[in-house]
């Protein structure tokens, strides 16, 4: 019978397992460096949005491989909060698009340097090659996006 002191060892030959821990330390650091009331996924919103001002919430939420019900409650909220502004598609009127706001850009500007010290954290014990390749292989466990 395998004892709670085997228990990782076993469970480290399971990829979920080990990508579901690797995601707790991401969150433990993400609070303890960057914020509490900022998510990653907020984040990358607003990444995005700095990148491509104007995305509607749709290609937004294909972005972030997020369903149509979190994008919705996503916005709603970076809205609520004064980070983004959107605005009806002048395209498609049952669509919105998006921007940052100034708070949105300030904000952004601020989280940076702190997403760049949550990478140095979690990617502290591996040299840059092999950074670059666990990179590389958690995108290739990803669904090929239909461009």
């Amino acid at each position: 019978m395998p004892t709670r002191k085997d228990e990782p060892e076993t469970l480290a030959k399971f990829t979920g397992s080990l990508v579901r821990r690797a995601q707790q330390r991401h969150v433990a650091v993400w609070l303890s460096e960057v914020s509490a009331e900022i998510t990653s996924v907020q984040y990358a919103a607003l990444e995005i949005l700095q990148r491509t001002p104007g995305v509607n919430q749709r290609q937004l939420g294909d972005e972030l491989d997020v369903d149509r019900s979190t994008i919705a409650d996503l916005v709603a909220r970076m809205v609520r909060n004064g980070l983004i502004a959107r605005s009806d598609d002048p395209v498609d009127k049952r669509s919105y698009v998006l921007f940052l706001t100034a708070a949105g850009k300030k904000q952004l500007a601020a989280l940076r340097p702190r997403v760049e010290e949550v990478e140095r954290i979690l990617t502290a014990r591996l040299t840059p090659r092999e950074a670059a390749e666990l990179r590389r292989l958690l995108a290739a466990l990803l669904p090929e996006r239909a461009e």
